[in-house]
């Protein structure tokens, strides 16, 4: 399933922590791994051009939103639109979410059933349903390079027993996606394992998805607001069950440490709203630290944000010029911001990819987190 569509080719392995660098052949061009994937929800990465995402941040792969683009503005008129490429300008590859997470977001708002999700639109609170097949027919219209087959997102802290039930109807699900989807020839769909924070279950679930011989996997249902050793106990218990062959995706990750513990875990693929996120609340990702803008330190420092980072926003401005920007409610400081953090994670990532080429993936690790502040 999915040959002709993507071909992924591991080119080396760090010998101290197996870490992988690849290539994944898209529809859409060559992708490396490990890779962070910048958030493009509603078919556009926040306050960024097509072009910058290439040309600035080095993007190769951006992910676009299912629930999102559902709501608004409708896969029939990206569909009518020639596809999602065509409509938002991107000629380079596409990952779409399922919208599983988003509509088990909506807590009160939704009902579970075998069927699907019925749920109320947090725009104008009317009613709509997603179904396995569903989510199937608006990712085909929308023609993204890989989707993702519905899921069910377990909260952290669920009982075994409703992970258990929840794990066993994503299996169900994954196979009734695997049914529906027919554009395998130009669209890849991943599965995705689930099961909480029981390892058991993960088991069971990575088993019965494997079983399906889906073209790529991913790690759900972590990175939701559990203790870091809880997250890297089922991360470097989970990856390991995933097909070695095959492209390993891990969700929702995207901070500094989390992306170069998933590589170290042997994950290919990461993805986050939070450079953008952070960039528009006055935050930059730097070597040295998260900064705040706002801090009243800046306002005379006339130093570049990152005297290591090689982004635009870097090369040409000032701290004190981005904090004028934030303190004048200029869009400007949002958009230099964005830039800055989505270079950085991309590029951090291309450092990674270095690192394990040369095999010195834990020394890169443990120089990063002490510039970073992390603790060891």
């Amino acid at each position: 399933m999915g040959n002709k569509a993507l071909k992924f080719e591991i080119k080396k392995i760090d010998k101290k922590t197996g870490a992988r660098y690849g290539i994944m052949h898209l529809p859409h061009g060559d992708v490396e791994t490990p890779v962070f994937m910048p958030v493009g929800t509603q078919g556009t990465v926040k306050a960024m051009t097509p072009d910058e995402m290439k040309d600035m941040v080095g993007s190769h792969i951006i992910l676009a939103n299912t629930y999102h683009l559902f709501l608004r503005p409708g896969h029939e008129l990206v569909r009518e639109a020639g596809g999602l490429h065509k409509f938002m300008n991107w000629d380079r590859n596409i990952l779409t979410d399922s919208g599983g997470f988003q509509v088990f977001s909506l807590g009160d708002l939704r009902k579970i059933t075998e069927e699907g999700v019925e749920f109320r639109s947090h725009i104008d609170g009317t009613k709509k349903f997603i179904s396995p097949e569903k989510s199937i027919e608006i990712q085909n219209a929308l023609g993204s390079d890989i989707m993702m087959a519905f899921d069910e997102c377990a909260p952290y802290g669920s009982s075994y027993d409703y992970v258990k039930k929840s794990m066993e109807r994503t299996t169900r699900w994954a196979m009734r996606c695997k049914e529906y989807h027919k554009n395998t020839d130009t669209q890849n769909l991943f599965g995705i394992v689930q099961g909480g924070f029981f390892k058991y279950l993960r088991k069971i679930s990575a088993e019965e998805l494997k079983s399906l011989d889906f073209p790529g996997y991913a790690i759900g249902g972590i990175s939701v607001g559990e203790p870091k050793e809880d997250f890297l106990e089922v991360l470097n218990y989970t990856a390991p069950l995933l097909d070695e062959n095959k492209p390993r995706y891990l969700m929702g990750v995207g901070t500094p440490d989390y992306l170069i513990e998933a590589a170290m875990a042997g994950i290919d693929m990461c993805d986050c709203v939070l450079p953008t996120r952070l960039a528009r609340n006055s935050a930059a990702i730097t070597h040295f630290g998260k900064l705040n803008m706002l801090n009243a330190k800046y306002e005379h420092d006339f130093s570049t944000l990152d005297a290591e980072c090689d982004c635009y926003t870097c090369k040409n401005y000032t701290k004190a010029y981005i904090r004028h920007l934030f303190k004048a409610k200029e869009i400007l400081g949002a958009r230099l911001l964005s830039i800055h953090n989505l270079r950085f994670l991309v590029s951090l990532m291309e450092n990674v990819r270095e690192a394990i080429k040369n095999d010195y993936l834990t020394e890169f690790k443990a120089e990063f987190y002490k510039k970073y502040g992390y603790e060891k």
